[in-house]
């Protein structure tokens, strides 16, 4: 048995560094349910599916593999590692305007740069903070009336220091953790594909995410702890997802939902943590 990696300073507050955007279906409300379940020492993280990446800010982890198949979020990422005052200097001079943010949401900018600051615009500015796009892939959340917005420049700066060391892949979840090995921590918090009651992601993720994949992701995980990783799985609370992981830990843990327009549609949402 290998010696695992240093004791991490667990962060359930995110105040030292908060993610950069706010995701449908991101684990922010349910950190500090998640953290006392993970193991205290571990060597390299992955997240396949990291979204906002709220665990990976938590964690702070020195060594990290971040991977997404949303292609755009991972060029911001990789932008904000490494250009962030490239990224900054083209925020600056979008304006916050309804006509503008319409103009901005409809361009299709060619460098990588300019695509980073546009996403990280309609982010800030779009109606709830929401990620959506349409059938065709293109972005179409309405303007969210944020005239008093300004962005925070200092954010994508601590973002930029805490992504020093992290590898960013645009691939699919198999390919991201073909690496990793005893001792790793390996985070899946997959899209929901599972239509219920509790289960308020279906409409945004059914077309991401095939149940046939969340089969294949089960004996994956499987497979990665026979090799002596740590793994952990968020998934919808659903008789159909427990099945899958029959010989994990199964824990239950209770959130809020965040992406409803009102109030009054933001129900607590019950969802699985399997660990292994």
């Amino acid at each position: 048995m290998k010696t695992p990696g240093p004791q991490l300073s667990l962060d359930s507050s995110l105040e030292k560094c908060p993610p950069l955007f706010r995701w449908a279906g991101g684990k922010r409300r349910l950190i500090s349910q998640i953290l006392p379940l993970l193991p205290k020492r571990f060597d390299n993280y992955y997240e396949p599916f990291c979204g906002g990446a709220a665990l990976f800010f938590a964690l702070r982890p020195p060594n990290a593999t971040l991977a997404d198949k949303n292609e755009e979020l991972i060029n911001c990422y990789q932008r904000v590692k490494e250009n962030p005052e490239d990224v900054i200097e083209t925020l600056r001079k979008l304006t916050n305007t309804k006509d503008d943010y319409y103009k901005i949401r409809k361009s299709i900018p060619k460098s990588r740069i300019a695509r980073a600051a546009r996403l990280i615009y309609l982010m800030e500015l779009s109606f709830n903070g929401l990620y959506r796009v349409n059938s065709d892939g293109k972005f179409n959340v309405p303007y969210g009336d944020r005239i008093e917005k300004e962005f925070d420049f200092e954010r994508i700066r601590q973002v930029s220091r805490a992504f020093v060391d992290v590898d960013f892949l645009f691939a699919d979840f198999a390919t991201t953790v073909k690496k990793a090995k005893e001792g790793d921590l390996v985070y899946f918090d997959p899209p929901y594909t599972v239509a219920h009651g509790n289960n308020g992601f279906i409409q945004y993720n059914e077309k991401i995410l095939r149940w046939e994949d969340q089969e294949r992701l089960s004996k994956l995980a499987r497979r990665l702890a026979e090799r002596g990783c740590h793994v952990v799985i968020s998934n919808a609370d659903h008789p159909s997802v427990e099945k899958l992981y029959p010989d994990f830990v199964t824990h239950r843990v209770e959130r809020h939902s965040g992406i409803g327009g009102l109030n009054e549609s933001r129900k607590r949402i019950k969802e699985f943590l399997f660990i292994k």
